[in-house]
């Protein structure tokens, strides 16, 4: 008598456990790396310009408006009152018919352009100034002060809320 041995036919290799197992690590790689195609994509960078040639020929007529307050010996000082909402301040060396012209105080978010704050402000006589303002988010701030002719600009960062004022002056 002879004796047959039957062995169950293969079974296919999808039925088994071993290849999925294999190709979950390339497949969550795939995935991960659309994910981050579409962040790079879909929320641009705010930090680089798309006209940065001509903002570079800029500099030197911003040079000369920072010499200007340089010259005039200019400074300012700025406070904010949380309590209250307001921004507190003055302009130091702007000579008294000067004094009472507005203005320009940009806060620039140091990365997200859409966060800046411009105001105008009315100095009194004195050169000191009051504006509402609403609460600034914890950041680094660059402080820009500039005449509405903009013969002259001062120019610093303000850290907020490590620094409860801010000093910024002609150098």
């Amino acid at each position: 008598m002879q004796s047959t041995t039957f062995s169950a036919p293969p079974q296919p290799w999808w039925s088994q456990r071993w290849p999925w197992l294999l190709m979950l690590g390339p497949f969550i790689v795939l995935l991960a790396g659309l994910y981050t195609g579409w962040l790079a994509f879909s929320q641009p960078d705010s930090l680089v310009v798309g006209d940065y040639y001509k903002r570079g020929k800029a500099i030197n007529q911003d040079l000369r408006r920072d010499r200007a307050a340089s010259a005039l010996g200019l400074s300012a000082e700025l406070r904010y009152d949380v309590a209250r909402g307001v921004l507190r301040g003055s302009v130091a060396g702007v000579s008294s018919g000067a004094a009472t012209q507005r203005v320009l105080l940009h806060l620039a978010h140091a990365t997200q352009p859409e966060r800046d704050i411009k105001l105008v402000l009315a100095p009194a006589a004195d050169g000191s100034f009051e504006a509402a303002l609403p609460m600034l988010e914890r950041s680094r701030w660059q402080v820009l002060l500039e005449n509405e002719q903009r013969d002259w600009r001062l120019e610093g960062s303000w850290q907020w809320p490590a620094q409860r004022e801010v000093t910024v002056r002609a150098d």
